[in-house]
């Protein structure tokens, strides 16, 4: 995952901050168990939010413990406690990160040498969920065929992101899916995808990679091709918010789910809004 999924923390109930902080330490507790202690490096606050989302739809009740790890070994912090749940999205960070490192390598990315980390880890989701390495490789590998043909369709070039995370959504979630627990990470999946295009934009244009936007827009700058293509992004993303939320009030929850709801609702407009305006954008929030 790319770390750019987060609440809108003014809005966020002191009880979902235990919470969100919680889970993300037990998905990092599961990933040192299943996929060995290097892997535990990709881990980001993505992964919390989706251990949240899949933990309260399959109605699998979360175990807060009290523990120590090797980051915080002075105070014991509240942890979610490891379950098949956290097990199963370890394996997920694990495949991703793997993937992520070795399409950077493909792109001569200085970065991509960091792979060796997580083979250990991807050799063992291998052998034990090869459904979950199925899922990343193909949809990756389609993103690398759009690229390289030089795709300049907006919404083409982000469903492989779509794509794979409808599918991973599909696959952790079991018999619990549905059509709008898949339509919502559908829609998330895009979301992230354009973000990271936002995100790097301007590093893109500088070292002449990939970039779909710029495609679209051809500025030198991420200020420059807000200011032209401003009105088609803005559209694009208010038309993935209504899908996410149509699609979040189709899902019957178990549980309290306001963490979640802060996140989707309010956190992913915020930090789109901070990806496309830039810095001035977020002193203004802070």
């Amino acid at each position: 995952m790319f770390g750019y999924i987060g609440p809108d923390r003014p809005y966020l109930f002191i009880k979902d901050e235990t919470l969100y902080k919680a889970l993300y330490c037990g998905v990092c507790k599961s990933i040192g168990a299943e996929c060995g202690q290097a892997a535990r490096s990709a881990l980001t606050y993505d992964m919390a939010f989706i251990s949240a989302l899949v933990h309260n739809i399959s109605g699998c009740d979360v175990k807060i413990v009290r523990r120590r790890c090797a980051v915080h070994p002075i105070r014991r912090r509240p942890m979610a406690a490891v379950d098949d749940v956290t097990r199963l999205l370890a394996c997920v960070n694990t495949a991703l990160a793997y993937f992520k490192f070795e399409d950077d390598r493909r792109d001569g990315e200085a970065r991509g040498a960091l792979r060796f980390l997580y083979k250990k880890g991807y050799r063992r989701v291998l052998r034990k969920h090869p459904g979950i390495i199925d899922i990343v490789k193909r949809q990756t590998d389609y993103q690398s065929e759009l690229e390289k043909a030089g795709c300049s369709s907006i919404d083409m070039a982000c469903e492989p992101s779509a794509l794979m995370m409808k599918e991973l959504s599909e696959c952790v979630l079991g018999d619990k899916a549905t059509e709008h627990t898949s339509g919502l990470m559908y829609a998330i999946g895009k979301w992230i995808y354009l973000a990271d295009a936002l995100d790097d934009y301007d590093k893109d244009v500088k070292r002449g990679r990939y970039n779909v936007l710029f495609l679209n827009y051809g500025k030198k700058t991420l200020k420059e091709a807000v200011e032209v293509g401003e009105s088609e992004l803005v559209f694009i993303f208010d038309s993935l918010f209504a899908d996410m939320r149509t699609h979040l009030a189709g899902i019957t929850f178990k549980f309290n789910h306001d963490l979640t709801d802060n996140i989707i609702l309010r956190g992913i407009p915020i930090k789109t809004r901070s990806l496309m305006y830039g810095k001035a954008n977020r002193e203004k929030e802070k």
